[in-house]
Parts: C-alpha cells; structure tokens; sequence
C-alpha cells in the first residue's frame, strides 16, 4: 500500500487511477480533434487548450472518486464498474456543461463533450478488462507471514480471502502460544532459521499475531528479518491499515499512545478546516435556502407540528449544544424517551422517509457548522443519553469526541446506518480511525465519497 497524508491507498487503486488520468486526457484529446475534423477546423497544439482538458480531466476524475469508482466492489466486479463509470462520466460531462453555460469558453465546446465522454467510457472500461486480464486479482498482493496460529491468525485469515484483500498469507507459524485455531500453521519448532524460512517464502511483510506476546517474542529472529528488509507489523496496526478502522478487540492504551497518529501539530489542518467549514457553510446555506424554505412548508403541510427539529447533541470535548434538522418523525416520537431509529420505524412520516433518504432533513445543520459547534466531516453527534450509555459499554468512545462532529465522516460512508450497541462498536473503530489519522486529504476523500451514499443510500433511515 501506498501512504499518502496518513491515509493507505492500495497499489492496484493508485496504478489504475493514473492509468485512468492519462486516458481521460487521451480521450479529451481525440475528442477535440475529431470534432475540429469535422467542422474543418486546425486543432492547433495540445498545450493551447491546456485549461479545457485539464478541466475534464479533473473533474471527470473527482466525479468517478466521488461516486466509488475506485471502490473494493467496483475493482471486482465489470458490471459495477461499468454502471459507476457510466454515472460519473454523465456527471462530470453535466457539470462542465454547466460550468461552460456560466463561464462561456472556459471548457469543452458543448458540441465536444459526447465524444469526449463516449472516447472515456470505452477506454476505462478497456483499461479495466486489460488490468483485470493481465494482472489478475493478486497481481498487487503484498506476501505476508503471520507469526500466530490463534484467534488473531484465524482472523487475518479470514481477512486475506477477501477478493478485494491487498494481502495474501503465505504461511502461519505457531509460537507455542497456546491453543492452535489455524490447522496448517507450522510449529516453530519445526523451523531451524525463522530468518532464512522468511527469505527463502520471499515474504515482503510479518505480522505479529500473538494472543500473549509475554515471553513469546522472538526478538533475535524479528531483528534478523528487519535487517533483511522485511517489514514487521503488529497485529493492531496491520489491520488498521488494511480495513480503515481501530479494532477495539486488540488495541490498548499503550498502542494508542505510542503508535502513530492524534499528531499535535493540527493548528495549521485545524485553521484551513474552519477556514473552509465557514466559506462552504455560507455558500451552502445560500444555495439551499430555497430548498430548505420549500421543504420547512411540506414538513408543515405533511404533518402536525414544527417544521425543524431540535435535539440536544454531544460535540467537541463533551460539550452540549443543540442541532437542527428538517422534521423526519411525527412530533411524539420521543414520548417514550429517545431510542435509535429502527428499519421501517413507525414514527417517520411520509415526506420524512423520502427527506432522510437524500439527506435533505441534514441541511439545516449547515447553520451549525457556520457557527463552530459542527464541522462538514467529523464524528457523527449522539444524543446524551446515547453518549452515556456507550461510555460505559464500550471502551476509548470518550475519544471520538476529541475531534469536532461533523455533517458526514468516514463512520457515515464506510458502515450502513446502525441501531445497537454492535453497530455503535463498529462505527467507533472507523471514528476512532478519523480522530487518529485526520488531515485535510482525508477530510476532502470523505467529502467525495459522501456522493455515493447520496446516490446509493443503501443505510439511510
């Protein structure tokens, strides 16, 4: 994998993303040539039309992100890939089309763009057949050994039969650790040089999957392989990287301490985080007003009772303030105390199902996010009561509230909506995730990632 800003991108994602520029370019090229063909025009040089390509390049690219384009499904599957390309060509193709309609001249002739999207669509679909055919699924696959042959062995091995896994494991070996859950993993032993046995399997990665490190650490061996160039994971660690999230069945507090991340030279991230939370709030609520305004009066006429809804949330630090939505749920939905929304929950009204489905009911907190209490990408905000619950129920929750809450986070677009304390668990590891390895890049990949769950609401309620 490949670290950009804190945040691990796999090998295959990053070839076939610049793979996927240089053929945008390619085809917004020959789109441009072919249509000056056509109406007798000199195409001139590539560099006098430098802006207009540059612009579909990006924006068709930042489109085909926003829509996962380059998610694990889309990587595995033609089918998916194809109906994802399709939807964020159509997209990037509409928003230069509007973009030139504004600012006439400033990208493609309107007349150049359906060639240009056609020329793209037959190239990345090509591109991923040629990737697919060629490399195959383990073409970018790190060879990784797992020193354990427990639960944690058990659990990466489940892990590595992922089809959209970056890894696979190429041997287990047993330390005398206690019971041995992974059948074929070789006693230790039955290794005379741990070293040589590492070289000679051509492992690039070890991870430490000991259910008891005490005593069970072969320090000798593990300092050989790193003087070989072998790199050496914990188990924690490892399956951060490769999942995206802290799990909280191994971490402890001297891993959240000691390993990297909750860096404290944040004031620079932090200053351009609230430097753009204001410019884009503001902008927004501009923009949405009318929006907001018409569906304030459908919420009144669909239902009895005010057009906003008012809660008290948990932010920054534990701080209390109050968040404001478009009315979903009929006005004595908490009559019986605040509990989590349900599949198919009785107390959401008509109009109520459709605004929480596109996410019109979240607009509103667009105010909060002007005033500082919120910030466009951070922790989803929990009612009290909920905070205090969890608390106590699951460990390091106090710590998702270090960072500001925000509209959408990498909780909101990786794991479907939940209503229990399991869910609540999950969404804490990939919080937890957020809060450690923040950045500006991460906060701008979840900005376009939230696209998708727009336009595939598969968790809304």
């Amino acid at each position: 994998m490949i670290r950009l800003f804190k945040h691990y991108i796999p090998n295959a994602v990053m070839l076939l993303a610049l793979l996927d520029l240089a053929l945008l370019l390619l085809a917004g090229e020959l789109a441009w040539i072919i249509r000056a063909s056509q109406i007798g025009s000199i195409p001139g040089s590539m560099a006098s039309r430098a802006m207009p390509l540059g612009a579909f390049v990006i924006i068709v690219w930042v489109a085909m992100v926003s829509v996962g384009v380059y998610g694990s499904d889309a990587l595995r599957s033609m089918r998916f890939a194809c109906a994802r390309l399709l939807v964020a060509i159509s997209l990037g193709i509409i928003a230069l089309s509007f973009i030139d309609f504004i600012i006439p001249g400033s990208t493609f002739w309107r007349s150049t763009l359906l060639y240009a999207m056609a020329l793209a669509v037959v190239a990345l679909i090509f591109n991923r057949a040629l990737m697919g055919t060629l490399l195959g699924n383990a073409a970018f696959r790190r060879r990784v050994l797992v020193l354990g042959a427990g639960n944690r062995a058990m659990r990466l091995k489940k892990l590595s039969d992922d089809p959209g896994a970056g890894f696979s494991i190429i041997s287990y070996v047993g330390m005398n650790e206690g019971e041995q859950v992974v059948e074929e993993a070789i006693a230790r032993g039955a290794i005379h040089d741990l070293g040589q046995f590492v070289d000679n399997l051509g492992a690039s990665e070890v991870v430490l999957a000991l259910e008891e490190r005490r005593n069970s650490l072969p320090l000798k061996d593990l300092l050989r392989m790193k003087t070989m160039g072998v790199h050496i994971n914990d188990f924690s660690s490892f399956v951060e990287r490769e999942t995206g999230r802290v799990d909280l069945d191994s971490v402890n507090p001297s891993w959240l301490i000691f390993s990297d991340g909750f860096s404290s030279g944040r004031a620079f991230s932090s200053a351009a985080k609230r430097i753009f939370d204001i410019a884009a709030s503001s902008l927004l609520l501009l923009i949405t007003f009318p929006i907001i305004a018409l569906f304030a009066v459908l919420v009144k006429l669909d239902s009895k009772g005010p057009a906003f809804f008012r809660q008290p949330r948990v932010g920054l630090y534990g701080q209390h303030f109050d968040v404001i939505k478009l009315r979903s749920m009929r006005t004595d939905a908490e009559k019986d105390g605040v509990k989590w929304a349900e599949e198919n929950d009785p107390r959401i009204t008509r109009l109520g199902r459709f605004i929480r489905k596109v996410r019109i009911d979240e607009l509103p907190q667009t105010w909060s996010v002007l005033k500082g209490e919120m910030s466009f990408v951070g922790p989803r905000p929990e009612v009290p009561k909920f905070v205090g619950d969890l608390e106590q129920k699951l460990p390091y929750y106090a710590e998702r509230h270090m960072v500001k809450p925000g509209i959408t986070g990498w909780a909101q677009i990786n794991y479907p909506y939940g209503a229990s304390i399991e869910d609540a668990r999950h969404k804490l590891e990939y919080d937890l995730y957020y809060a450690k390895n923040y950045t500006p890049f991460l906060d701008l990949l979840i900005l376009l990632q939230t696209l998708r769950v727009v336009l595939w609401p598969e968790g809304a309620r």
